[in-house]
């Protein structure tokens, strides 16, 4: 498997252009993740350093063809005093892929400060390398260079009146370096993953094909994806083919570092055949 810095290693093309490497993979789609991070990455090379993302909002159009390049056009909406707007646009021959919204805030801004207290969760050193064990254990094959642990229902301390829930630790299984516009990006990257499995929670044995359609991510204080990450999961809604999740992030320390919401395609009335993990709608 590549590492995340070359996954994020995008090669400018031209101005405001910027093109994402090929690597190998078992998925029949590109992982939606590995196009958000790529597209984010891309953004954040025309914005000055001292401005960091702080919201991205991304919309998967149509399934990427893991074997072939994306490319990236940015363009620049609007640069303030204190916040910084992108758009970028991921394109496989000729035809847009992901579209997506950054925005940048100028460090240094001073306000209020609060957040939830992180959920009890059992040590991540106690449960089970996913990818060394389980039945999931081909699949997580596919992002080895992660280490991502799932908390087991009977170790779940669960909240009441919440439809679905899940916790997940996991964390990047290399030292990456100090720089925070990486490890930005690589949760960009990380976020994709698990986070529309907590809708089949309460649908055991249901297979179904799912697929991210939506993408929402907002970073909220600095962290590290080379630590032990809390995933906190919830998928509040399901019907009509879709389903609303959402996550909280949380460090070892239990700041809470990032928000997610997603909504995705669970879509049941389907061939066996057609059911895998893909990114886009069908």
């Amino acid at each position: 498997m590549p590492s995340i810095e070359e996954i994020l290693a995008v090669e400018r093309i031209d101005d405001d252009i910027y093109r994402g490497g090929v690597f190998p993979s078992a998925l029949r789609r590109t992982f939606g993740g590995q196009v958000a991070g790529q597209a984010l990455i891309s953004a954040t090379k025309t914005v000055d350093p001292g401005f960091g993302v702080h919201s991205l909002h991304g919309y998967f159009l149509r399934p990427g063809k893991p074997d072939q390049p994306a490319v990236y056009l940015v363009d620049r909406i609007r640069d303030g005093r204190s916040f910084v707007t992108r758009r970028v646009t991921g394109v496989q021959n000729g035809e847009a892929i992901f579209s997506m919204s950054a925005s940048f805030h100028i460090s240094g801004d001073e306000g209020i400060d609060h957040q939830d207290l992180m959920p009890r969760a059992v040590d991540p050193e106690t449960l089970v390398d996913r990818a060394a064990e389980g039945p999931n254990r081909d699949l997580f094959k596919e992002w080895e260079t992660f280490d991502i642990r799932i908390v087991p229902r009977d170790q779940l301390v669960t909240r009441d009146g919440l439809a679905a829930q899940q916790r997940v630790w996991f964390r990047y299984r290399d030292r990456l370096p100090d720089d925070q516009l990486l490890h930005v990006c690589t949760l960009a990257y990380m976020s994709d993953m698990t986070l529309l499995g907590s809708s089949k929670v309460p649908h055991p044995g249901v297979q179904a094909q799912t697929a991210s359609l939506d993408h929402a991510m907002w970073f909220l204080r600095p962290f590290r994806t080379d630590d032990w990450l809390l995933y906190d999961q919830t998928s509040p809604s399901a019907g009509g083919g879709r389903a609303l999740t959402q996550g909280r992030i949380f460090d070892r320390a239990g700041r809470m570092v990032a928000a997610v919401t997603q909504e995705g395609l669970t879509r049941t009335n389907v061939p066996a055949d057609q059911i895998s993990i893909m990114k886009g709608p069908r």
